[in-house]
């Protein structure tokens, strides 16, 4: 039977999503430190929820999270921080989760769970960094907010029934819409470059894609939600499935001026 949300569902669930948005703003602002400490615990659940779904026991979770522990310390502003050694150190976390453990989810779940985490450090050290990672946070919580007024509102044929039947083509579209309304908006009133203004709605698709793949996860697994952590909305990876492809693609873009001289010298 499919559960249908009441008024005081949807209350907590919006209460929770306020602070999880604050909670993040005020670690931006606050510093890469606090950016990374806090990106660094959520990683470390994410993992734990990542293993959940792939029914990996729980001694094995637990090395798996230790091994992702490694890399995560290296990205400190203290340590290497955005250094690419912190890129390489966590690919070698992730081989050698599949070769202590011989499960090959551990190793994806490290890259799954780490590079999102090294691709916001590395956003946040550019110059004008903290709008840089504020679009690159918001406009995944642009297209989830336009994704369920347009879904609610329209209807319409579904976009992934077997996968997420709650999911419509109407909030794909409208999803994309309002983020790349966003990023319009962030290009006039903050100096966003063009590029990534116009790479926003294409960003929002993959947002969305991440949000499907999350959801595949979760039916195989037999699960409503990656989690119970948050009230109202589950798993932090039930908050953060499109952020997880959508970070490291607006690193690469971010970069993308600085990669092509590095090449051209």
């Amino acid at each position: 039977m499919t559960h249908v949300k009441t008024p005081s569902d949807l209350r907590v669930r919006a209460i929770a999503g306020i602070a999880m948005i604050a909670g993040a703003l005020g670690a931006l602002l606050a510093g890469g430190g606090a950016l990374w400490l806090l990106m660094v615990v959520i990683a470390l659940f994410m993992m734990a929820e990542w293993s959940d779904l792939h029914g990996i026991d729980p001694k094995a979770k637990r090395l798996g999270q230790y091994i992702l522990s490694v890399p995560l310390a290296i990205m400190a502003p203290i340590a290497a921080g955005s250094d690419p050694f912190s890129l390489g150190l966590l690919v070698g976390a992730a081989f050698f989760a599949v070769i202590v453990t011989r499960r090959r989810a551990l190793a994806i779940g490290t890259l799954y769970c780490g590079l999102p985490v090294f691709a916001l450090v590395l956003i946040r050290d550019q110059p004008h960094g903290i709008v840089l990672t504020l679009w690159t946070l918001a406009l995944v919580w642009a297209t989830d907010i336009g994704a369920y007024f347009a879904g609610r509102t329209i209807g319409g044929p579904k976009l992934a029934p077997v996968i997420s039947p709650n999911k419509t083509w109407a909030g794909l579209i409208g999803g994309v819409a309002f983020a790349g309304l966003f990023g319009a908006v962030m290009h006039v009133r903050y100096g966003l470059p063009l590029r990534l203004a116009l790479a926003t709605p294409l960003l929002a698709v993959l947002a969305q894609g991440g949000d499907l793949y999350e959801s595949w996860l979760k039916r195989r697994a037999g699960v409503k939600d990656s989690g119970n952590i948050l009230p109202g909305h589950g798993g932090l990876m039930d908050r953060l499935d499109g952020l997880v492809p959508v970070a490291p693609i607006a690193a690469l873009l971010v970069m993308w001026p600085s990669l092509v001289q590095a090449l051209g010298a």
